[in-house]
């Protein structure tokens, strides 16, 4: 997939892109809002070694949100199997110089559109932490429907935490 969008493009992972990756990820304000298996500290190492998963998938899955360029973010799916196979569930950082710009809002259309449309699933779904306001608005604004609260559902630094749970629908 590649999209170019107004404010930064959607792409394939490069193996170049590992440098500033592990810059941008390297925060421990992204790492609080991502799933344990997102490393903090975020080295040059687990960059290449996402990026070469990454590079691997069939379907292609996971993206480089980039800037005038270098990778300054990532966004991906994953895609549900047996009888959630129609399904996938979205996730998403981006370098805290670029927030507050609306590039996230943007990738999140744009790959949602890519997978209801080109991976012909029915459904994606984002799962983020409750205290996390900026990405519901994220999901908000890119159509997404709040559909739940799903009350200590993880946990995250030691304390346990509700989630929400948006989707979209491709009937929506």
């Amino acid at each position: 997939m590649r999209a170019v969008l107004s404010g930064c493009e959607v792409r394939s992972f490069s193996e170049t892109d590992a440098a500033s990756l592990a810059f941008h990820a390297n925060n421990r304000a992204i790492w609080r809002n991502l799933r344990d298996r997102f490393p903090h500290p975020y080295r040059e190492e687990d960059a290449r070694a996402y990026i070469s998963r990454a590079r691997e998938q069939t379907p292609e899955t996971s993206f480089a949100i980039a800037v005038d360029g270098a990778a300054v973010g990532g966004i991906g799916l994953m895609v549900g199997s047996d009888v959630e196979r129609l399904s996938a569930e979205l996730g998403y950082w981006l370098g805290e110089p670029y927030w507050g710009r609306g590039i996230v809002t943007e990738c999140v259309r744009a790959v949602s559109a890519h997978a209801l449309r080109e991976l012909s699933l029915r459904r994606v779904f984002a799962l983020p932490f409750a205290g996390n306001g900026a990405s519901c608005r994220v999901l908000e604004k890119a159509g997404f429907t709040l559909e739940a609260r799903l009350r200590s559902s993880a946990i995250k630094e030691g304390r346990m935490t509700d989630q929400f749970l948006y989707a979209l629908i491709a009937s929506d």
